[in-house]
């Protein structure tokens, strides 16, 4: 029923899964990405938070009172001033800012690998459709996708209230406190609410983490018929290829005929390799391998020498070499030179002694008498 319907039943295959990679379709959840970078960021805090905040203030101190000039500070002075200040921001936030990248771009090329395609930035202009645009927005994923995330948004803000109420105490003590010892406080409760922040959207990312693959398996299946249709592009069509099996045949065997009744012997192994050679010192430089086959190919050309008079030589070692080292038209390998002028020399010899036979019957008949 499911098939008659069209429906998405069957495993993606891997070239399907290849061609949505190639297309930049991949699982990947933003939740962890942001989950990672944002517990590193508050682990950089904990490291290095004062040593930071230390060479801020240090920067901002020695600008405004101009040390490095020396002189008093002068309107024409504010650009110099205002360059070593930015200079400044940057060699301080350059190193935090590259450990935060190299942590997100650790957490993606984990879920994803590596994968460069620019397929997702390409002009779509399908996407402009408001219909579709419309269509998009009223679908039950996207409407999912928005109660989720008012949903982590809920959950954010009734555990930052929680976790404020156990500082109550605390936060109202602020006015009492020096200014200092009340900074400190504050930025240790931000601190707070960002680490327990971090660690719920880093739970919230691993479980995404997981829900984005089991969606993604799920949105790349295929209907039994597509499963089908890939099969037969990447194999061809059975029938064609049956086809063409049997026109390769066909050469193969026309072939055998053609050139088994004009070689001059066959070596076999003896039932599993046939090979046919064959050689005229006028037009060859060495003996030629003109027809060969395996099992029932081979049986062939013995059939065919046989009906036509060619020598048959059992030389199983032979026979193999031959076979699997050297293509019908080429000549034979040097290192077989020996053997196959032995065994041509041998062909000779017994068609010679069976020529003259036939040239003197009644020779051979007073002999036998």
């Amino acid at each position: 029923m499911a098939e008659s319907l069209g429906e998405k039943t069957e495993e993606a295959t891997t070239k399907k899964l290849q061609t949505a990679r190639q297309q930049g379709q991949v699982p990947k959840s933003t939740d962890l990405t942001t989950g990672v970078s944002l517990v590193a960021a508050v682990i950089l805090v904990a490291l290095y938070g004062g040593t930071v905040l230390e060479r801020f203030a240090q920067m901002t101190r020695r600008v405004l009172e101009h040390e490095i000039a020396g002189s008093p500070f002068y309107a024409t002075d504010a650009p110099d001033s205002f360059a070593e200040a930015m200079l400044g921001v940057v060699l301080i936030v350059a190193p935090v800012m590259l450990i935060a990248f190299l942590v997100s771009y650790a957490a993606n090329f984990v879920q994803i690998g590596w994968l460069f395609t620019l397929k997702p930035i390409q002009p779509n202009f399908g996407k402009l459709n408001p219909q579709k645009g419309i269509k998009r927005i009223v679908e039950p994923k996207n409407a999912v996708k928005t109660l989720v995330s008012v949903v982590k948004l809920i959950a954010a803000i009734g555990l930052t209230a929680l976790l404020l109420s156990y500082r109550v105490e605390r936060l109202a003590a602020l006015p009492t406190l020096p200014l200092n010892a009340a900074a400190w406080m504050v930025c240790v409760t931000i601190f707070e609410v960002a680490a327990l922040l971090a660690v719920f959207l880093l739970v919230l990312g691993i479980a995404d983490w997981f829900y984005q693959r089991w969606q993604y398996k799920r949105d790349q299946r295929m209907t039994k018929q597509e499963v089908k249709d890939e099969r037969r592009s990447m194999e061809g069509d059975v029938e064609t290829k049956r086809q063409r099996h049997r026109m390769y045949g066909e050469i193969i065997r026309n072939q055998i005929r053609g050139a088994t009744p004009e070689a001059d012997v066959i070596v076999t192994n003896p039932t599993h390799f046939s090979v046919a050679i064959k050689y005229d010192g006028d037009t060859m430089n060495a003996p030629t391998v003109v027809a060969k086959g395996a099992d029932l190919l081979a049986f062939q050309i013995r059939q065919i020498a046989e009906k036509h008079g060619v020598p048959i030589v059992e030389r199983p070692p032979l026979a193999r070499a031959l076979y699997f080292g050297t293509e019908v038209g080429q000549e034979i390998a040097p290192e077989h030179y020996g053997a196959v002028a032995e065994l041509l020399a041998y062909v000779y010899r017994v068609d010679q002694s069976r020529r003259e036979s036939l040239r003197n019957p009644e020779k051979e008949g007073v002999g036998a008498a």
